[in-house]
């Protein structure tokens, strides 16, 4: 569970890089930088719409997937390296009551 989380945060956060710069900047249009027009019609009139919607939910998708990342390893392993070291240095032989002298 915990591999294919991380396998997807990978694959999100390659989109998300990828989508942010397909982004052109303020002023700035992605056909002047390849030196060729129509460019930015490449996914229809509303380009900078749609990039920014998909930027959106890749950005929620990675948050969500970080959160469970973050959150998912202390619920998969139970077993605590401090319980573990406490349970060495205990003496394997129980405490004996000390003999109480009759009278």
């Amino acid at each position: 569970m915990y591999l294919v989380l991380l396998i997807f945060h990978l694959i999100v956060s390659l989109l998300l890089i990828g989508v942010v710069l397909l982004q052109s900047g303020k002023g700035a249009s992605l056909s002047n930088i390849f030196g060729g027009g129509g460019m930015e019609t490449v996914f229809g009139a509303e380009t900078s719409v749609i990039l920014n919607r998909i930027t959106s939910i890749l950005a929620i998708i990675f948050i969500i997937n970080s959160i469970l990342l973050a959150t998912l390893p202390g619920k998969l392993t139970t077993k605590s390296i401090l319980q573990q070291e406490i349970q060495k240095e205990r003496p394997l032989i129980p405490p004996v009551a000390p003999e109480i002298p009759e009278n």
